[in-house]
């Protein structure tokens, strides 16, 4: 069976049960397009709650003001950001992502994305400082539900776990390939995201993935592999020749 049929098999199998397991979620709008933004920007390598909590503290230090904040000592932002790791990139990536968004746009938003193509406004997202593909899909999946898939290392992992991607796919493949795959459907990318991210978090974990809880693991090659290791491994030596 080709690849591309083995991976969609695992997708039609997989993903109904991994959304029915931790939950199927409604895509909602975001209530502040240009905050999702600049939490997407902090949440790399990061928990979700340092990254509320920095952005709290940046926030209100700053009066709720983007314009403070954009124009503040750059070291002041870094020590508001200390709660997320590499606080000292992060803090001049924002200013300056706030700095193009006021100079091209006149104002702290990014609402015009809604009224122009996806493939337009994935452009424009790059052209901003330490914006990559993860972040500008996220932004557009999540705020303007448009059809794009963020990978992040969870999804990316369980991802190549279970066998839809293979083996050494890079992250940018890996938004190419499942996108394909999933197809366009924003509600369908949104609980696939969610989906295996939560998996990743809870159960198929980087460095002690709790497969005996796991509610796919039948279908999952990691799975299978550990299995064949550990029959190997017990399996009793051969008689040596007469």
């Amino acid at each position: 069976m080709p690849l591309t049929a083995v991976a969609q098999q695992k997708i039609e199998t997989t993903v109904p049960i991994l959304v029915n397991y931790y939950g199927e979620l409604d895509l909602k709008p975001c209530p502040d397009n240009l905050k999702e933004l600049i939490y997407t920007i902090l949440s790399h390598r990061t928990t979700k709650k340092n990254e509320q909590d920095a952005f709290k503290r940046m926030w209100e230090h700053w009066g709720g003001s983007w314009a403070a904040i954009q124009n503040a000592p750059v070291a002041e932002v870094v020590e508001d950001l200390s709660a997320v790791q590499f606080p000292e990139r992060k803090a001049p990536y924002i200013q300056a992502v706030l700095k193009k968004i006021y100079d091209e746009r006149g104002d702290y938003s990014i609402d015009f994305l809604s009224d122009i193509p996806t493939e337009q406004a994935l452009e424009w997202l790059y052209t901003l400082p330490g914006v990559g593909i993860k972040t500008a899909s996220l932004v557009l999946l999540f705020c303007f539900h448009r059809p794009l898939l963020p990978v992040d290392t969870h999804v990316h992992r369980v991802s190549t776990r279970i066998g839809i991607l293979a083996p050494q796919t890079t992250p940018e493949v890996a938004h190419r390939d499942l996108l394909e795959l999933i197809g366009d459907d924003p509600h369908r990318l949104y609980n696939f995201h969610f989906a295996f991210l939560r998996h990743g978090q809870r159960t198929c974990r980087f460095n002690s993935p709790r497969c005996e809880i796991c509610p796919v693991k039948q279908y999952c090659d990691y799975y299978a592999s550990l299995k064949s290791k550990t029959k190997g491994a017990t399996a009793p030596e051969a008689p040596a020749p007469a």
